[in-house]
């Protein structure tokens, strides 16, 4: 079980700006509240929606392209 390998796919929406820091005065990070939400019906017939919140980190290039585009309430994938 040596390659063993994982991949997720999120889809929603981000519940603020990203926030951008820097480290050591020039490594740079992007941080990202990433809400996704399901609707169900429950067993009495009634429809309700559960919504997780994710954090993704971003580092390197990724980081100017998140900070110059994406705003709160965006949806992404």
């Amino acid at each position: 079980m040596n390659n063993l390998n994982n991949s997720v796919q999120l889809i929603g929406r981000l519940g603020a700006d990203p926030e951008v820091k820097i480290l050591d005065g020039k490594r740079k990070y992007a941080r990202l509240r990433l809400a996704t939400s399901d609707e169900y019906t429950n067993k009495a017939g009634e429809k309700e929606k559960e919504t997780q919140w994710h954090t993704l980190v971003v580092w390197g290039g990724l980081t100017d392209v998140c900070e110059k585009h994406l705003t709160k309430g965006q949806k992404i994938i």
